[in-house]
């Protein structure tokens, strides 16, 4: 049987290349979609994908009370329980594929109709059943396997998978780009190779679980805590997706096209941390749920470490965003830079994400109930500022409303966690933030002295790397040397995996 320090070092190393190879070709196909099909087409599928996110709201947290109700038989090895679990899990998925089903063939026929655009209608409701259908098949047949290999440390599976078949949806796209191939063309290949992914998933759990059994009666009560975890999936969804919806209806799909290009850039950091958030997410629910001792020790230097690499990576970003996209855009039909754009949209990421440790400790702990009320907080407060500012503001507007949103939360989930859950102070917290803001105004002070004129992709990476580096180096050695016993704790275990034989 394969060690946690094994399956999270899997996750992590196989996470990071899949991230570093998908993200090249995020980056060449936007720009070949505006420089080919305009920048309305850009903002529609952007508009599209948003839509498909709400309607996953269907699944009505039976995937994250999955993961919680797994957590526990799978540190144990209680086949009996898993299977009982998933044969739950399973039992909800099947109703949910019909009714997404439905729901994909309703938005293709009425939702181009409340668009205002020249694209042809025809053409919108092709693209919109096409991106649902993965929904479909993954309800279906793949969903409850990737909450198991999620759980037992073996996402690295789906990541791989999830690698390969994305090189190959963007090599089919770019070939039919050149082509002139339509955009309907082009959404076919996601269906294809969502049917592939499908077929290997099936493959996979058969060889390496055969002991799994979906026949079994469903524990249904194990998954009781759905209906708390939707609220939570509500607020998450809020924040992160309702401000291109907002945008599509009040200002329209190039200014859509406009805020998902920095969403874009920004959603590039952002898999990086979720990629080394998750190697080690399912190793550490499990310790939670076995070791509370040894996860409170382990969860200081995570803690340390993870804000040190979220404030670094958002750092450079803020630093190089618009020198990119400046070179990016080149030859777009409309502006693309603004630099009030990159500092709201940086403070936004940077609450988001560095609330991330404080809500590991809520989601192993199961405290969805007990905080719903909280999220629904979150959701009233994003909404109400969003379409109050969207009007005389537009992007700054909805920004602003999801800043304000995540200003309560993130405060609100450092607190519970720490106060409620692990009984202790939230201070070490809030510490670590003041000291990792403190950084970044100094590198963007340093980086605004230097005025670095970069026009060309070549000086962009030379200045990346080189800049990146120093910054990365520099987080790192500022929390080394501020969290002395987080440190120790970092040194010891990476001296395990390293050096034990």
């Amino acid at each position: 049987m394969i060690s946690r320090k094994k399956t999270s070092m899997y996750n992590l190393i196989y996470g990071i290349i899949g991230s570093f190879v998908t993200t090249i070709f995020a980056i060449i196909i936007p720009r070949f979609f505006i420089l080919s099909y305009g920048s309305e087409m850009n903002g529609l599928l952007q508009a599209v994908r948003q839509i498909y996110v709400y309607l996953a709201l269907l699944e009505v947290g039976v995937g994250e009370a999955s993961v919680l109700a797994l957590y526990g038989p799978v540190a144990k090895g209680n086949k009996s329980a898993i299977n009982e679990i998933l044969s739950a899990t399973n039992y909800y998925y099947k109703r949910i594929g019909c009714i997404y089903f439905l729901g994909v063939m309703g938005l293709g026929l009425f939702f181009p109709l409340t668009l205002e655009t020249n694209i042809p209608y025809q053409t919108v409701c092709m693209i919109i059943i096409l991106q649902g259908m993965g929904g479909v098949i993954n309800y279906w047949v793949q969903g409850k396997y990737n909450m198991l290999l999620r759980v037992d440390n073996r996402s690295y599976v789906t990541t791989n998978l999830g690698t390969i078949t994305s090189i190959l949806i963007d090599i089919s796209r770019i070939i039919l780009l050149f082509q002139g191939r339509s955009i309907i063309a082009i959404q076919l290949t996601y269906l294809i190779f969502n049917l592939i992914k499908m077929i290997y998933v099936s493959w996979y759990i058969k060889k390496h679980y055969k002991w799994l059994d979906l026949t079994v009666q469903p524990n249904l009560n194990a998954l009781n805590q759905k209906n708390s975890v939707i609220i939570h999936q509500i607020s998450g969804l809020v924040f992160s997706n309702t401000d291109i919806l907002i945008l599509t209806y009040i200002c329209g799909l190039k200014t859509v096209s406009i805020y998902s290009m920095y969403a874009m850039i920004y959603g590039m950091v952002n898999n990086v941390i979720q990629i080394i958030a998750n190697s080690v997410n399912a190793a550490l629910g499990q310790i939670f749920n076995s070791d509370r001792k040894k996860y409170e020790e382990i969860q200081e230097a995570y803690e340390t470490y993870y804000l040190a690499l979220v404030f670094a990576l958002f750092t450079i970003v803020a630093i190089f965003i618009l020198p990119f996209m400046g070179l990016y855009t080149r030859g777009a039909d409309i502006n693309y830079i603004d630099k009030k754009i990159v500092v709201l949209f940086t403070i936004y990421q940077l609450l988001n994400y560095g609330r991330n440790s404080s809500g590991q400790i809520i989601g192993f702990a199961g405290c969805f109930k007990q905080t719903q009320s909280r999220a629904i907080i979150e959701t009233v407060i994003n909404l109400i500022v969003s379409l109050t500012c969207v009007f005389k503001w537009g992007i700054y507007g909805v920004l602003l409303g999801t800043i304000a949103a995540l200003l309560y939360r993130a405060n609100d989930m450092i607190y519970y966690a720490n106060v409620i859950i692990m009984k202790r102070s939230p201070w070490p917290t809030y510490r670590r933030w003041i000291l990792n803001f403190g950084v970044l105004l100094v590198c963007v002070f340093v980086n605004s002295k230097l005025q670095l004129q970069i026009n060309s992709y070549v000086m962009f990476a030379i200045y990346g790397v080189v800049i990146g580096s120093l910054i990365f180096i520099l987080f790192l050695v500022v929390n080394s040397i501020s969290e002395k016993k987080a440190r120790g704790i970092a040194l010891h275990y990476v001296k395990e995996i390293f050096y034990k034989r």
